[in-house]
């Protein structure tokens, strides 16, 4: 049997039940018909900025923002 050039691949990702009820919730009434639809879309987003920005995730203002609120949750010294 041949395989088909332009059949996608995909994998399984774990996240916590919680997280994909949350998800769930949020996609609701919306063009995702599927977690998993929602989820790629997300990451493609995010990766697609990331390239965009140079690959930097966060700014050095929202990078200091969030170490700052983690040594307010006592989680950096």
């Amino acid at each position: 049997m041949k395989e088909k050039k332009n059949e996608k691949k995909y994998t399984t990702i774990s996240i916590p039940t919680p997280l994909a009820e949350k998800i769930k919730k949020r996609i609701a009434g919306t063009g995702f018909h599927s977690l998993s639809s929602y989820v790629t879309y997300v990451l493609r987003e995010v990766i697609s900025g990331m390239d965009e920005e140079g690959g930097e995730a966060f700014s050095k203002e929202d990078e200091e923002k969030v170490k700052e609120r983690l040594r307010a949750l006592g989680y950096l010294d």
